[in-house]
């Protein structure tokens, strides 16, 4: 909000895993008018049920919603791009098997090229090189470092 001045009719593309951050996203984004594009690996999906939340407000409130395994697709238009952690606490067993999953799903250059002009990234941090790359990371689009400043005015 503080970014584009407002967030009704943004698209938000989460690219990654179907995790804790992305479920907050889902039960939120269509609140705000936010269309939301997620892409994750088979396997990797959000919960059932908090899709089932997620389309449910997003026929409420007139947004979009699309599910997808194609990271390219879920950028397609997006004004934010998004990831988070591929392996979390308690998931370092998995790390091999999640790696390999997840291999296409990096945030480069290439994956913004679909994405609308104005596009900006966001990660939640820490972040890993394999979600997103130093080029997408570092760039005057990447809002991270705003993004965690924020958090700090929420406690």
């Amino acid at each position: 909000q503080e970014h584009y001045g407002g967030l009704n009719g943004l698209t938000i593309a989460w690219i990654g895993d179907g995790n804790n951050v992305l479920h907050s996203i889902m039960t939120s984004a269509a609140k705000l008018g936010m269309h939301l594009h997620i892409a994750t690996p088979k396997g990797f999906e959000p919960d059932l049920r908090i899709t089932q939340i997620a389309e449910q407000h997003s026929k409420e409130y007139g947004t979009k919603i699309l599910l997808t395994t194609d990271p390219l697709e879920a950028a397609d238009g997006a004004n934010v791009l998004v990831t988070d952690t591929w392996i979390s606490m308690g998931q370092e067993e998995e790390k091999k098997e999640r790696l390999k999953a997840f291999e296409g799903y990096q945030i480069t250059m290439q994956t913004t090229k679909s994405a609308a002009s104005n596009w900006s990234f966001l990660h939640c941090l820490p972040r890993k090189p394999e979600e997103v790359d130093d080029e997408v990371f570092y760039s005057p689009q990447s809002l991270v470092f705003q993004e965690a400043e924020n958090r700090k005015w929420t406690f």
